[in-house]
Parts: structure tokens; sequence; C-alpha cells
């Protein structure tokens, strides 16, 4: 199936279609936030917590979606998957960022972006107890907070010695060879931060942080935030140097020097 260039072109309904997606899941997800929330473990060993607020924001952000582009494939990461034969993949998280959501933190995101194979599209993250929006449709990246927009621009820090570095928590490099290159990359940059989950992307895009390094990411983790980076001017790939696309180990930085840096180490603890 060829691609449908009218949906590249048409950057104002794909907009539309994210904002008012992440809008209705917000009237999920905020009466719910800091609340007595039923908590479930999906993991019989381990915890990965899912509340009724993950479903439900995911089933508003599909039912707006679908409204849009019936004829779209839609992967959540809770619900059931949308196959169809269009090349076209929107990709969901309502709730990246679950443990903080429980927790009490606003580190938490929702997580909406489109896909065209390999492709990002499009992408938004939004924080709803703060009302900030981070959104990249076209060649073009945004930060909306209180009804002004403004252009996202990556950092130009090309050097680890004067990069801040952000990673879920070292504690998830659970291979001993994975582990030290964190820690010589680590001790290479001037800051290291823990626990934000997407709203360190979304730092990266403002031009706030310079690098992020996190194992196993599942695909809804990180593909709505490629259009927000990349348009930023920041860049993401995989420890291999492959598509961020699909998830898995990644790494993102405000410039390909500082990506390169830190990927020569990476590759010298990891190879075979």
């Amino acid at each position: 199936m060829k691609l449908d260039t009218k949906i590249l072109q048409d950057t104002k309904t794909l907009q539309e279609t994210m904002l008012e997606a992440t809008k209705a899941a917000s009237k999920i997800t905020l009466p719910l936030f800091r609340s007595s929330l039923v908590i479930e473990n999906k993991l019989k060993q381990g915890f990965d917590p899912v509340t009724k607020a993950d479903r439900d924001a995911e089933q508003k952000i599909r039912e707006v979606i679908e409204r849009a582009y019936p004829s779209h494939s839609i992967f959540g990461e809770e619900l059931d998957d949308k196959i169809t034969n269009n090349p076209y993949a929107w990709v969901i998280d309502p709730i990246d960022g679950t443990r903080a959501f429980i927790s009490g933190l606003p580190t938490w995101g929702t997580l909406i972006g489109l896909l065209d194979d390999k492709t990002a599209i499009a992408g938004l993250m939004s924080q709803p107890f703060t009302g900030e929006i981070f959104i990249a449709t076209g060649k073009k990246a945004e930060y909306i907070y209180q009804g002004k927009i403004t252009p996202l621009i990556s950092s130009t820090t090309k050097n680890l010695s004067e990069a801040i570095m952000f990673t879920t928590t070292p504690a998830l490099f659970a291979k001993p060879t994975q582990r030290a290159a964190y820690d010589e990359i680590e001790g290479k940059v001037r800051l290291a931060r823990y626990g934000v989950d997407c709203y360190a992307y979304a730092l990266l895009a403002m031009g706030q942080i310079d690098l992020i390094i996190e194992p196993d990411l599942k695909q809804c983790d990180i593909a709505p935030l490629i259009a927000i980076i990349e348009n930023s001017g920041a860049v993401v790939s995989t420890w291999n140097k492959k598509s961020a696309h699909n998830g898995g180990n990644i790494i993102a930085a405000a410039t390909p020097e500082l990506l390169n840096e830190a990927l020569d180490i990476l590759d010298r603890y990891l190879r075979d």
C-alpha cells in the first residue's frame, strides 16, 4: 500500500487529533492522580503496576484516533493491538511512568505517536498535572504551556564532560557489562539524575539536559517521543546504532557528537 501523503501534509489534523486524545485521557488520569487507586501487578515476579487509569485512558485515546483515522493500526500499552493493512500505526502509552503516577510524582506522561514503518511522523508527550504539552508534527517540535507555544530546540552540548545525563535508574542495567559501561559514562558527565521516565526526553528536546541512556524500553515507551526528539535537533538510536522505533536499549543525545562519544564507550564494553 502506498502512503497517503495527505496525512503527512495535514499537520493541523494530526496535531488536533493528538491534542483531543490527550485531553480525553486527562479527564481520566487527573481525577485519579494522588487518589486511593487499586494497583495491580502484571508480573508474577517483580513489580509492573497497572491501574484503572491506565486502561480507561488508553481506551479514550483509541476512540479519538479511530474517529479521525479509522484505517490506521493502533498499538497500546494496556489493550489489544488493532492491526490493519495500513502502513500507518499509532503507538500509545496512556501513563508512561505508572510508578511515578502511583507515588504521586508529576513526572509521568501520556504518550501518543504516529509511525510509518520505521519513520516517526508525529508525537506528543503531555503532563496533565503541570499542564505541559510537548508535540511534534511535520518538521516542528513545540512546547505548549499556559496558552503559549515555543519551539523545542535541543542543546549544542558535544562532550560528555559538559553533559547532564538522565536514566530511570542504574539498577536497570542488569548485565555486568551494561552496568560497567553505564558507570564509566556517568563518571564522565557533569551531572547524572534519575527517575523521570518520559519527562527526561521532553527535557532533552527542550535543551535542559543532554543525554539519556536506558535499557529494555518497550516500543510504547520511546516511539511516540522520537519525532519530538528529532524535530528538536537531538538524535536517538539503539545502543547498536539502529532505529529506536521498536524500543530496546535506547540512547538519546542533544548532538550527534555527544551520541557518538557515549556509543563508543557502550560499544567497547558490549561488543562480543
